[in-house]
């Protein structure tokens, strides 16, 4: 799955009704915000740096390009978990050795202590936390690392920031118990929508040149979302938004969905649907019954990117309001019995 934290096993595979556990050979992808600065330590001098990397851990590894006028760049490293963490570690070791003062990287009580900022999917982060926080407390204390989950989803994405903290050593235990939960869960990342570094004028779509994931007009605020698309009052001029886009502007995505959530996204006389069409322009249809035997139903996505995006973004909302809700209610019940 290229669109995901975690990358799904080969679609040959036979579909379980339950995620199996990670294996060495289960390929992980790990995102992560860097500086300019620090992408050009990652590179080193014609790419020497991460030649060395990839040939000393066996990962593929790479920064995104660079735009004028951001001051971050996207790091991105895919292999086994275990070669994924050793990738990291040799990483920060190398940008505390060459930069020790880097405001991403340096910590003021010990010159060894760093940061790193991982990108990982809204969906994948309850995987990380746990119930109560058990799961993220069990990792900083096997690690000797201290995570902090940011609350809020990355603009024009469904991703968030996690920071790592600690020795380059523990950053690399706490990225390899972090993978191994990435790896357990992976079906929940599918869909999410890749966070991209861009001007302001690209995230409030100034700029609409391209197609890419970059160039969307949802700035990460429900207000303005709204705002953007106002002038689409109804399903009919929302169908009509699309059919009036050219064709090969067109894209198609297609997400599962449990079963027993679509009732919450489709909402009361297909009222919350109706919202999520009107609010992004795309074209959404649902699948009647489950795909296969983990009872998934299927969403298919037509529109542009920029609706594309927007569409998944509302229906993760919607789904993550959903989770929250269904735990509260189990919350208030254990309460209740133990009164």
């Amino acid at each position: 799955m290229s669109d995901s934290s975690a990358h799904k096993r080969d679609s040959a595979s036979p579909p379980q009704s339950r995620s199996p556990s990670p294996s060495p050979q289960d390929t992980l992808t790990l995102r992560a915000l860097v500086s300019t600065k620090d992408a050009g330590v990652i590179i080193g001098r014609a790419g020497k740096n991460v030649a060395e990397l990839r040939e000393q851990t066996g990962v593929k590894a790479g920064v995104s390009k660079v735009i004028q006028g951001v001051h971050e760049r996207v790091l991105t490293v895919t292999g086994p978990v275990e070669s994924v963490a050793k990738a990291y570690t040799l990483i920060i070791s190398q940008l505390v050795t060459s930069n020790p003062s880097s405001p991403i990287t340096a910590s003021p009580s010990s010159s060894s202590h760093t940061t790193v900022r991982l990108l990982i999917s809204h969906n994948l982060m309850g995987t990380i936390i746990g119930r109560s926080g058990l799961k993220i407390k069990a990792i900083q204390d096997a690690s000797g690392a201290r995570m902090i989950a940011s609350k809020d989803m990355l603009p024009q994405s469904t991703e968030r920031i996690v920071d790592v903290q600690g020795s380059p050593e523990a950053i690399g235990l706490a990225i390899e118990e972090i993978g191994k939960c990435l790896l357990e869960d992976w079906e929940r990342g599918m869909g999410t929508v890749l966070y991209h570094p861009g001007t302001v004028e690209e995230r409030t779509g100034a700029r609409r040149s391209t197609n890419g994931p970059s160039s969307s007009s949802y700035n990460g605020s429900r207000r303005s979302n709204g705002e953007s698309t106002r002038r689409a009052t109804s399903p009919s001029s929302q169908q009509a938004s699309v059919a009036a886009q050219p064709a090969a502007n067109l894209r198609t995505q297609n997400i599962s969905i449990p079963s027993d959530m679509v009732g919450c996204i489709i909402g009361r006389s297909g009222t919350k649907i109706t919202e999520i069409r009107r609010l992004s322009g795309s074209k959404i249809s649902i699948a009647k019954a489950p795909h296969d035997e983990t009872g998934e139903r299927m969403f298919t996505i037509v529109g542009t990117p920029e609706a594309n995006e927007k569409a998944l973004f509302l229906l993760y909302n919607q789904l993550e309001s959903e989770k929250e809700r269904r735990v509260g209610r189990e919350a208030q019940q254990q309460e209740e019995l133990q009164v």
